[in-house]
């Protein structure tokens, strides 16, 4: 962690610097940085393959680091505006338009600017990833016999066996394919289950990229509530019967944006709801592994009960190790095991094999419950610093649920109180907050905030986080 500061120390003051040098001008040897900023041969060679990856210096090799030459366009920009009308002339007989708004991904997904704290991350902080023994795995995965072949279709068979034992239950390894993450594995489940322009029922609130997978593929999502037992079956039941639907997206362990577990009264009538409605129910079990110290024995995942095929279910190993760790795994029983299987052949063919032995090794090294472990301490540790944080700080929002698994908080804004303009306020006293709206498929019940404490570098910057955002609070009440 300390070597990456310097890294990025290092390369914000030699891009100040570089003003003094000419275009193609040669910059210090690096035998001179190393003894100017006192740190070492590995950092300065990051630092200036950092400028040149930015377009800032050319590395030459043996003659060493130049200011690149300002880059000249060599023709004059094109006129792009014809794309206007071709991206939207073929869409005016689409029964839900399908442009991608992003917006919602991107706010989890983008760094912060320099000294803003990140309470809007949806990843744990780099401390929190085991990066030792990715890299370990990674390196031993490269030795592995035949590492570099291409993979079977399906994924590995070690490794989907590793995840069908994970969900229990009588799934088996030939009913699991690996995909390259959540994400991509969900919109796989999405167009193998609904055609363009049909309902699909989702959790209100909701992940907001899982709404934007559903409109880019021309869906129309239907929202119903969740309380802190997790989606109602009640609303759920009139909803299928009202619209038709054929597909229900939900996380029934640590719901993202509320943290709720779908109560064990409900489980078995959601599946039932759904199968007297022919409908497939997606399970995206994104968290599994980012378990409170305190969470007490996890519910087993829908798909372990249900022998009906009712469950198409989504698992990834990604939150628990890092965004670039995009391994993730698709369970289903039935015909539409080969639907999901040729959407995702003809999407992406496969899992880099190298990524897939990576997993391998990481899953069955002894650094991995280990990791997990102190994943778990750290999560809960994180979780009480921020609510007692809010607590004292900021006794106006309302946090009705904790959450024993997760990464975040959602705390009600007071009446009248403008999540937009507290959201940019706080952004101008220096934290990055995720809104509530963009959660909501449909008119949301009150104005909300995600609050992620895993984003952060530690404690000391949840506590001076909440400060900060009190100041924005102050601001715009």
């Amino acid at each position: 962690m300390q070597q990456r500061s310097s890294v990025a120390e290092l390369a914000e003051q030699l891009r100040r610097e570089l003003d003094r040098y000419s275009p193609g001008g040669k910059l210090p040897s690096s035998r001179a940085l190393v003894e100017r900023f006192r740190v070492s041969p590995v950092t300065v060679s990051r630092a200036l393959a950092q400028l040149a990856a930015e377009g800032l210096v050319v590395t030459r090799p043996g003659a060493g680091a130049f200011r690149a030459r300002p880059h000249r366009p060599e023709c004059p920009a094109g006129d792009t505006s014809w794309q206007e009308v071709a991206l939207s002339a073929d869409g005016a007989a689409d029964l839900v338009p399908r442009t991608v708004d992003a917006s919602g991904v991107t706010v989890s997904l983008a760094a912060p600017p320099p000294g803003v704290l990140e309470f809007s991350g949806g990843y744990p902080h780099p401390s929190l990833q085991p990066e030792r023994a990715m890299a370990a795995a990674l390196a031993r995965a490269g030795r592995r016999p035949g590492a570099w072949e291409r993979p079977p279709l399906e994924g590995l068979p070690e490794l989907r066996e590793w995840f069908a034992r994970g969900i229990g239950g009588a799934v088996t390894a030939a009913e699991v394919l690996i995909a390259a993450g959540g994400q991509a594995a969900l919109a796989t489940a999405l167009r193998a289950l609904a055609p363009p322009g049909a309902p699909v029922l989702v959790e209100s609130p909701t992940y907001p990229g899982m709404l934007a997978l559903a409109r880019a593929a021309g869906l129309r999502p239907v929202p119903v509530p969740v309380d802190p037992d997790g989606v109602r079956p009640d609303l759920l039941a009139d909803a299928f019967h009202a619209t038709g639907a054929r597909v229900f997206v939900c996380q029934p362990l640590f719901q993202n944006p509320t943290g709720a577990v779908l109560a064990p009264a409900r489980r078995a009538e959601v599946l039932r709801i759904a199968r007297e409605a022919g409908a497939f129910v997606v399970e995206d079990d994104f968290v599994r592994r980012l378990v409170h110290a305190d969470a007490g024995p996890l519910p087993r995942p829908l798909a372990a009960d249900d022998p009906d095929g009712v469950v198409v279910h989504v698992g990834s190993l990604t939150k628990a190790t890092s965004p670039s760790f995009r391994v993730s795994a698709l369970a289903a029983r039935g015909p539409v095991l080969e639907r999901l299987r040729a959407i995702q052949v003809v999407d992406s063919f496969f899992v880099p094999r190298p990524l897939q032995e990576a997993a391998l090794e990481l899953v069955g090294s002894p650094a991995w419950p280990r990791h997990l472990r102190a994943l778990s301490a750290e999560l809960k540790t994180r979780r009480d610093v921020m609510t007692g944080a809010l607590a004292r700080e900021l006794p106006e929002l309302s946090l009705p649920y904790i959450p024993t698994g997760g990464y975040h908080l959602w705390p009600r804004l007071p009446d009248g109180v403008d999540e937009a303009a507290l959201t940019a306020a706080a952004l101008r006293a220096g934290v990055a907050l995720t809104p509530g709206r963009p959660y909501f498929s449909a008119e949301p019940p009150a104005a909300h905030l995600r609050l992620s404490f895993a984003a952060v570098a530690g404690t000391g910057e949840i506590t001076e986080g909440v400060r900060r955002l009190r100041a924005a609070y102050e601001e715009v009440r």
